[in-house]
């Protein structure tokens, strides 16, 4: 049996492409990573520096490139853009990245590339959107972190608050990876136990911590600068979920075909990661109140992937 040749092709090595290419390499069983990004003298220094991990964590070839190097890659990560400045939403981005979407998704496709694309660059909701549209891949091989980060944010924020571990949180934060997302409450278990159903945890509390963790990502942002490990750690199991055909549910950016009452869309919800990209979309039972948020996050990003085109 031939083994197969496991390559990624990261497209951005800023800090969220860096912080991903760290922890792809200590925890996935890769044999090739290939780094792309406009500033080459520095994908060149990153991929020298991140080929000393290799004895000490897993053996790879990693290396600068182009992008007709994802001709026999397995996934191409976009994590390009302009980051978001202090007081500028995901949104104020999106004329500004699908320029360089465009500069990047075309080569790649010309490349013969036939694997599935990973996108993290903001808003990335509507990013993966035009990745699909731009390639013509299938849906399911076209992927964004969407809000898995939100989700992790939600589950750290609710450990605190119930004094138990993250581990024993299960909630979702589900629609756009932004300022109209939401926390899937009604289906929110703590250590299996449903989270509405437990002592001391009132209303008003649950959507002050909603709101805590829709605006973490600004006070990251304004304390630093920029926000990466996270979304490198969600973008590193994405990956790894495909490679390694792992069938993981997890929220991410995933395209709708009738859950929620919702089509052709990319947006957060749990879905089945494995080698072939999105094999199946979770629908979340969801109460009236929380369907109508999933319907307004939906339609806000429509409106925006009208006017951009």
């Amino acid at each position: 049996m031939i083994k197969k040749h496991r390559k990624v092709l990261l497209v951005g090595d800023g800090a969220v492409g860096s912080s991903f290419a760290f922890s792809l390499l200590q925890n996935c069983t890769i044999d090739e990573l290939v780094i792309v990004d406009i500033q080459k003298e520095h994908a060149e220094g990153d991929s020298l520096d991140l080929e000393d991990l290799t004895p000490m964590m897993m053996p790879a070839q990693i290396r600068s490139g182009e992008y007709a190097d994802a001709a026999d890659a397995d996934i191409v990560v976009i994590t390009a853009g302009v980051p978001r400045k202090p007081g500028e939403t995901r949104l104020d981005l999106v004329k500004k990245n699908t320029k360089i979407l465009e500069s990047i998704v075309t080569p790649v496709v010309n490349s013969g590339f036939s694997g599935c694309f990973v996108v993290s660059a903001n808003p990335v909701d509507i990013l993966t959107a035009l990745t699909q549209h731009i390639s013509g891949f299938p849906k399911n091989r076209v992927i964004g972190t969407g809000t898995s980060l939100d989700s992790a944010r939600l589950q750290v924020a609710l450990s605190k608050e119930l004094d138990v571990s993250t581990s024993d949180v299960d909630a979702y934060i589900l629609g756009e990876h932004g300022d109209s997302s939401f926390a899937a409450y009604n289906e929110a278990t703590v250590n299996g136990m449903p989270l509405l159903s437990l002592p001391n945890v009132d209303s008003v509390r649950l959507a002050m911590i909603e709101d805590d963790v829709r605006k973490k990502g600004g006070q990251i942002i304004s304390r630093k600068g920029a926000t990466f490990y996270g979304v490198a750690v969600s973008l590193m199991k994405i990956c790894r979920a495909i490679l390694m055909d792992e069938n993981l549910v997890m929220p991410v950016s995933a395209p709708l075909d009738g859950q929620y009452g919702l089509n052709d869309v990319y947006i957060g919800t749990p879905a089945v990661i494995n080698a072939s990209g999105i094999r199946q979309v979770i629908e979340v039972s969801l109460t009236d109140e929380e369907t109508k948020k999933m319907h307004q996050s939906a339609e806000k990003m429509n409106d925006i992937l009208l006017a951009s085109e």
